[in-house]
């Protein structure tokens, strides 16, 4: 960094700043004069390069002045930096466009540097803008060096303000006695820092007079922050008081406004806390927090937050991308559809969009599980941005004032927005953060316009309930007049991961106790539906966990929606979902949203990479497993429903402590013993059967009791097998331990047979199976099927297989977790002839023989997702054209028309599928 930059800056030399230090070219443009409000202000340009302008005001007026100097400017200045200065400050700035659907929406970035203040940001700017000598850049290189110094997003910012967050939370945590109960505590903390942040964004606002809280902080604070307490108790005391009861300001509160609302009422008084605390708020002060979006404070509160705390809570807190994936579709698509169309209209524009802005303020947004407010905030944000772009073009085609257009009462406000949270940290957040967003909103608002409305003291609030959503009748949270939409991220929790009183409110909300795998996300598609009752133009959407379109969920949680009069809108497919904060939790999700309308067409969103990109595909109809085909369930059957399939059947469980397993480096000492090496057989789990490892276990089936006393290394391991299930916890293990030489569960085979991996990798083409005879040992964690002719090989080697099994059965994360009595078992193979049966047992041959044209290579190998070897790859286009042949498909058929044949296949071997409508 220059130390001689920020110098030349605070001595207001910018000429010389920009021409000789900077390298930038002299002015091209004469002074400007600006009149406003009986005030005159002059513009001066100071440099230029190549179109981009350097405009210089020697005052400092208020940001609406500000906006309508720049406005002014913009008529000759498409890319410009704008410097105001007084005699101990100077404002930055500089216009940043944001997309928002096919408008662009424009709002002035805004650098405060105070003279002699400690800014590192400032003179990163700053030579962030320096030019090359040895090089001319073209202007299109120049706006980028620009950008990338002014254009200030909240996902920058993030890691600094979650680590500002952490610090004060574990700062406060220190300072309280041990003796305080935890509640009260993490209360306390939780009211002061969502209060320290409404302070930080004030002064970063004109809310009052810029960096007021700094200065009280760093001037009216101790230095070993033991005052701090006390002095912020004070000035929060004094922020939720009337103007007409005040008294005298004390040291350091003049200046600070009433501000109303919930954020200062309730009393607390803070402990004595320390220096630590009082330089990270300072620390916090000197950050531009009106350039962070309030939508990130979900993610620096999971930064503060213990993780298993967030487990317990389910929490997944969600980037920005993701919060449009689901608002954009569900809602805001067609309203910014609706702007542009209403554009076209020529004499009847003015009026139409007169009835858009009416259309916006009769919109009712609720999310009910509204964390710290992430759904709420950008959906708020969203709707402001629309209604600003309408007065923005009304102002264009009609010439009405600015301040009119501002005045006349805005659509979108605070009070049409609700959300409930059963945590109050993330609840008190929420509520002030969209205060803040509110801000920032009217900051864009004066920017545009020249004015906005003075939000001090408070009169509008976003309405932020603390309490379980699933106990609550949401109609007494957000009533239902106009167009309620309720969308969010509620708790991701299974069967294994949710607490009793979290199984009890879903069991309330279905009103049963046969749940299935039901997670608990689902008990807020059940609500949604309850409380939308009725409301034709109501719309919900929820991200949820992706085995909600899975396996037995799908046919429980679906029929209840499409039964009362919703369709599925629009689909996100199984992706990887993406948090803000630090070590957020990986989870794989989709986004489901309802309608009851029949246009426009459903939309899916299909992800070829889990972590890529969608691809968008209008759909005819979107089903439970979230693609476009028939709304049916396929449901669990015991038997096979095609004749040609044979029985899938679990391998053999030890639950023996791994005394029965006989591992690599104790093969010679069992092979030594001529009694034990009789019974040991080839064991195939998980990791042998993928990666070609080697285990052995001792199958002592038809062991004589003879054998079993005169082997010591039988008798060793046995006795050791019943040792271990006799200390089980469980009473079954216990029971076990009468036939300690046994497994529990048994299930060799008397013939070849091919074994299926339980759970496999995703990212494979082929589901990785292996045909191995009789006298090997399949665990637990692999499937098995008899296959004396290599047939049901070729079926589960193909890629209609793992179309049907990816389409309706479930997964563990994002891996594929074989379904015997839902997929295997309903797998719609058609009748074969001799020769279609011949055909594919040969093409499972040709399969099996390019592997072994490698045989030092596992299955994993052989199937990774780098790509397969040419020999191997041709094989299995073979059997797929064989496979697919049989369902009318070709080989390398697209996903979605091979998902369609096979429902086809299924509906005519089902005469009376069950329909989900």
């Amino acid at each position: 960094m220059t130390p001689s930059l920020i110098d030349r800056a605070e001595q207001r030399d910018y000429q010389t700043l920009f021409i000789r230090d900077l390298n930038w070219s002299r002015p091209d443009h004469a002074p400007v004069t600006v009149e406003h409000d009986a005030r005159t202000m002059t513009a001066t340009n100071v440099s230029s390069y190549k179109g981009l302008r350097v405009w210089v005001v020697d005052e400092k007026p208020d940001s609406n002045i500000e906006a309508v100097v720049d406005r002014h400017l913009a008529r000759t200045s498409t890319d410009r930096i704008l410097i105001f200065h007084g005699d101990t400050e100077q404002v930055w700035r500089w216009p940043v466009r944001r997309a928002v659907g096919s408008t662009t929406i424009t709002r002035l970035s805004r650098h405060r540097h105070r003279d002699g203040g400690t800014d590192p940001r400032f003179g990163e700017k700053l030579e962030a803008i320096r030019l090359p000598l040895d090089e001319v850049l073209d202007s299109n290189a120049v706006l980028a060096k620009v950008r990338q110094a002014f254009d200030v997003e909240a996902h920058n910012e993030t890691k600094h303000a979650s680590k500002l967050m952490a610090r004060l939370y574990t700062a406060m945590e220190k300072s309280y006695p041990s003796t305080t109960p935890r509640a009260v505590r993490d209360h306390e903390i939780s009211v002061t820092l969502a209060r320290i942040l409404f302070l930080l964004f004030g002064d970063d606002t004109d809310m009052w007079k810029p960096d007021l809280f700094s200065d009280f902080i760093r001037d009216h604070t101790a230095a070993d922050g033991s005052d701090i307490g006390s002095q912020l108790t004070t000035l929060f005391g004094y922020l939720d008081t009337p103007d007409n009861k005040r008294g005298s300001p004390g040291p350091g509160l003049e200046g600070f406004r009433y501000v109303n609302g919930r954020i200062f009422t309730e009393r607390v008084t803070l402990p004595v806390l320390n220096a630590e605390f009082r330089s990270a708020v300072l620390q916090a002060c000197d950050r531009d927090w009106a350039s962070i979006s309030p939508a990130i404070f979900g993610s620096m509160f999971q930064s503060v937050r213990d993780a298993e705390t967030r487990r317990q809570l389910g929490e997944h807190y969600t980037s920005e991308e993701n919060i449009l994936k689901t608002l954009s579709p569900l809602f805001l698509d067609e309203l910014r559809a609706e702007f542009q169309h209403v554009r076209t209209l020529g004499k009847y524009e003015a009026d139409r969009l007169r009835k858009l802005r009416e259309k916006l303020g009769r919109i009712r947004y609720l999310d009910p599980a509204c964390g710290c407010g992430n759904f709420i905030i950008v959906a708020y944000r969203e709707l402001r941005d629309l209604e600003l772009a309408i007065m923005e073009r009304l102002q264009e085609i009609t010439g009405d004032n600015p301040m009119l257009l501002a005045n006349v009462g805005l659509s979108v406000t605070l009070d049409h927005f609700y959300g409930i949270e059963i945590d109050e940290w993330p609840a008190r957040i929420a509520e002030t953060a969209m205060f803040l967003v509110d801000r920032q909103c009217d900051l864009k608002l004066t920017a545009s316009l020249g004015h906005a409305p003075d939000r001090l003291p408070i009169q509008e609030q976003a309405t932020i309930v603390v309490g379980n959503a699933l106990r609550l009748d949401w109609a007494t949270v957000c009533p239902r007049p106009g167009q309620v939409i309720v969308a969010g991220n509620p708790p991701f929790l299974g069967p294994h991961t949710r607490t009793k009183e979290q199984l009890e409110d879903l069991q309330s909300v279905w009103g049963t106790k046969d749940l299935g795998r039901l997670d608990y996300v689902t008990g807020w598609h059940r609500k949604c539906v309850d409380y939308l009752a009725g409301e034709d133009d109501g719309r919900f959407a929820l991200v949820s966990t992706s085995s909600i379109a899975q396996g037995d969920q799908a046919t429980r949680l679906f029929p209840y929606i499409f039964k009362n009069g919703w369709r599925l809108r629009f689909a996100h497919q199984t992706f990887a979902w993406t948090s803000e904060a630090t070590g957020a939790a990986a989870v794989h999700c989709v986004i489901t949203g309802f309608d009851k309308n029949n246009k426009p067409d459903p939309v899916l969103f299909e992800y070829p990479n889990f972590k890529g990109a969608p691809r968008e595909i209008t759909a005819r109809h979107i089903n439970a497993y979230l693609i476009d085909g028939p709304t049916i369930a396929v449901v669990p059957r015991s038997t096979p429903l095609a004749a040609d399939l044979a029985k899938v059947v679990l391998g053999s469980m030890a639950k023996d402590g791994g005394h029965l397993i006989v591992e690599p480096e104790d093969l010679d000492h069992f092979t030594s013993d001529p009694i034990a090496a009789k019974y040991l057989r080839p064991y195939i789990g998980s990791r042998e059967l993928l990666h070609g490892e080697k285990r052995w276990c001792l199958w002592l089936e038809d062991a004589t009791p003879l054998d079993l006393s005169r082997s010591l290394a039988l008798r060793e391991r046995v006795a050791a097998v019943r040792a271990f299930r006799l200390d089980a916890k469980a009473p079954s293990t216990n029971d076990f331990a009468s036939i300690p030489h046994l497994f529990t569960q048994r299930a060799a085979q008397r013939t070849t047979f091919v074994c299926i991996p339980g759970v496999s990798s995703e990212s494979r083409p082929y589901l990785p199976c292996a045909r191995v005879g009789q006298e090997v040992i399949a665990s637990h964690l692999n499937y098995q099927v008899q296959d004396r002719d290599g047939l049901q090989f070729a079926i589960l080697s193909s890629a209609m297989l793992l179309t049907w099994q990816k389409t309706i059965g479930g997964r563990l994360e994002s891996r594929i977790r074989f379904a015997v009595r839902t997929v295997w078992n309903n797998f719609p193979l058609p009748l074969l002839s001799g020769r279609q049966r011949a055909d594919l047992i040969a093409a499972g041959q040709t399969v099996l023989d390019a592997r072994a044209q490698h045989p030092h290579l596992s299955l994993a190998q052989h199937y990774a997702a780098s790509g397969m070897d040419p020999d191997l790859q041709a094989a299995h286009l073979d059997l797929d054209r064989k496979v697919g042949a049989l369902f009318g498909v070709c080989a390398g058929a697209a996903e979605g028309d091979r998902q369609q044949a096979l429902f086809d296949a299924y509906l005519e071997l089902v005469p009376s599928p069950v329909i989900l409508e």
